[in-house]
Parts: structure tokens; sequence; C-alpha cells
């Protein structure tokens, strides 16, 4: 007996695409504007912070794209439509900033023993330029708020980007006034740092959806335990939750009643309260339930393996 239908979700929508749109542009004309000061400069930390700013620019157009096609409907093909692709391209942006963050780390340490010659004038006029686009994109981002991945990804990208536009300012501020070329690499390994623990937490988090894990702030035990809490309820098994993606976590069970429940009706509004469950008692909304309503017996046509 299963579930009920749900569009499910609606993560996105109009206002985030506007907002992923600007931040795009924006992006699109900071790389161009520091791939001439890292050029120019020969900056680590303006190249570190160009590097980064590339692959968000390119992750904004993954983004901007991903959002307008996951939202499509469901076919016979792709019954939950084309809802992971968020969770595989964020994936991806993850994976090619821990390769940068390493990249710097590695480049850093090395001009720290061997520091070059950067003039620390131009890098102030690169460095103070990139920081004001980065901090109006995340102005447009933070007005109001949004829990899909796409939308976290693009705020915790612009971040890192305003401060490491603040790293390389600082840096070049440094070296126009005291001559210290170690303060390019450090602001460039100050970076990385930034990157690195964020890519890895982004990374975790669209792997284990990719994996089917327990959504987070879901405790399944707990769940067992409320299902078998219902009046008529003997015992739950084959009990699943994960992410389809951000936003549509989705829940299924086995649940087995008394044997009047089939001959008195208990089973429909057993169903209802099954799912009013998951909507309210669970930590988190559960729009997405399948519930297999079961009498005793039917456990011997089951594999042994089901828990």
């Amino acid at each position: 007996m299963g579930g009920h239908s749900h569009d499910h979700g609606s993560q996105g929508g109009p206002t985030d695409r506007r907002k992923l749109t600007i931040t795009f542009a924006l992006a699109c004309a900071v790389v161009i504007m520091q791939v001439v000061g890292a050029i120019l400069t020969g900056s680590i930390a303006l190249l570190a912070d160009t590097v980064h700013t590339v692959t968000d620019a390119a992750g904004s157009g993954v983004a901007l794209t991903v959002d307008k096609v996951m939202h499509r409907p469901p076919t016979a093909d792709r019954t939950w439509g084309l809802r992971r692709l968020e969770v595989l391209t964020v994936c991806a942006r993850a994976a090619v900033l821990l390769g940068v963050g390493i990249y710097v780390i590695v480049e850093g340490f090395q001009r720290l023993l061997r520091p070059p010659e950067i003039p620390g004038v131009e890098l102030v006029i690169f460095g103070g330029l990139g920081l004001i686009a980065n901090l109006v994109s995340l102005f447009i981002l933070t007005r109001g708020r949004s829990e899909s991945f796409n939308m976290r990804a693009a705020v915790l990208e612009t971040l890192n980007d305003a401060i490491g536009s603040v790293g390389v300012l600082i840096a070049a501020i440094v070296m126009a006034l005291t001559g210290w070329q170690r303060a390019d690499a450090i602001a460039g390994l100050l970076i990385a740092a930034l990157i690195v623990p964020r890519a890895l937490k982004l990374l975790r988090e669209t792997v284990e959806v990719l994996l089917e894990a327990t959504p987070p702030g879901l405790d399944l035990a707990a769940v067992r335990e409320d299902l078998l809490s219902l009046d008529h309820v003997i015992a739950v098994h084959d009990l699943h939750a994960s992410l389809v993606s951000s936003g549509l976590p989705t829940l299924s069970a086995h649940v087995v009643v008394e044997e009047s429940c089939f001959r008195d009706g208990h089973t429909r509004e057993l169903l209802d309260r099954l799912q009013h469950r998951a909507l309210s008692h669970f930590g988190i909304p559960i729009e997405h339930t399948t519930f297999q309503i079961e009498p005793p017996p039917h456990a011997a046509h089951e594999r042994p393996m089901h828990a």
C-alpha cells in the first residue's frame, strides 16, 4: 500500500535563477580582470583567487543551467526527472575546488622558499576590484533564503572569493609598503586553507546523497520507534530514507499490522497516520513516503535479509 503523489518538491525557481545569472556575469568580469592581473603581476595569491574564480564562474554557469533543467517534469524513463543532476554537478565543482586548493598549497610553499618579485601597487588595484565585485555578488545571493545545493554552493564559493580578495589586497598592501615578497605566498596559502575544508565538506555532503545515506537530521532508529508506537503496528522492516536532491527527502518502510486491520478498515486510517507522522514528527518534513502495509503472515514470503 504505497504513499501519495507529490510534485517532488520545488527548490530554486525564478528568483534563484536571477541571482545565479547576475552572479555568473559578475564572476566572468572578475575572471577577465584577474587573469590580466595575474599575468601582469605574477602573484600566486591572485593566481589562486583567479583559478578559484574561474571554477566559480564555470560552476555558476553550470548551476544556472542545472537550475533550469532539474525542474523539468518526470518522465517514464526518469521518474525523478533530473533532480539528481544538481548533486552531480555540485559534487564535481567541489572536487575541482579541492584540486585547486591542493595546487595552491604546493605552489605557495615553493614560493615561500624562493619568493619572486611581485609589484605591490598593481596588485592592490586588482585585489580591490575583485573584492568589490565579490561583495556585490554575495549581497545578491544572500538576499532571501534558499536551501538548494546550487545556491549554497554559489554562496560558499562567492564568500571564499571575497575572503580571497581580502587576502590578495592585504598581501599587496604589505608588499607595496614593506617590499616583503613572501606576503604573496602566505596570502595564497591562506586562500587555499579556506578552499580545502569547505570543498571537502561540500564534497562529503553530495557524495552522501549519491550513496543514498540517511538525510541529515533524520534518526532512523527514532523513526522506527515512533512508527512502532502507533496502535495496531506490530513490526517495521525495510526502513529506508535518502535524499534525491536538496529539499527532497524520501522514506519507505514495510509496516506489519494486526490481521484485524484488513477486515475492519483500519489500514486506510493507519496509512494516513503514517504519512502525517512523516510530515511532522521526524525532525524534517518528508512529503514523499512509501509505506507497504502487511499482515503478519506476509513476512514468510520475503527474503530473510530484510531488516
